[in-house]
């Protein structure tokens, strides 16, 4: 894995994302941090899909977001994720989202566990 390189993923809010305010549902901020995790390690080449088969899962083991200004319906948002620590089994990862006007939307470090079908820890995949 690359350390400390920002990888960067944009997505549309849509009405489905939001709340009847059309601000981005808390819980939704975390989908579109999970879509840009996964964006970036395809990146990589690495498929979670080829890695399931192999029984190499990812697991959050703890996650925090300080959410700073809404989302809102039809921001196109952008976000910087990046690995900012590597161990055996894990990957700390430092994500940002931002809008158009680079105004900083919330931000996320989440630390992820590579686990088997019984989520018990394993090594990364090399």
């Amino acid at each position: 894995m690359i350390l400390h390189q920002f990888f960067e993923s944009s997505f549309r809010v849509y009405i489905e994302d939001t709340d009847s305010m059309g601000i981005v549902y808390h819980a939704n901020y975390l989908k579109f941090f999970e879509r840009a995790r996964t964006d970036m390690l395809r990146s990589q080449g690495y498929s979670l899909a080829e890695l399931a088969s192999r029984e190499i899962y990812f697991a959050i083991q703890n996650a925090h977001i300080d959410f700073i200004s809404p989302a809102r319906l039809d921001d196109t948002i952008t976000i910087q994720t990046r690995i900012v620590k590597q161990t055996l089994c894990s990957l700390l990862f430092e994500q940002a989202m931002q809008n158009v006007d680079n105004k900083r939307l919330s931000q996320l470090m989440v630390l992820v566990v590579c686990v088997n079908g019984l989520m018990k820890p394993q090594r990364l995949p090399k």
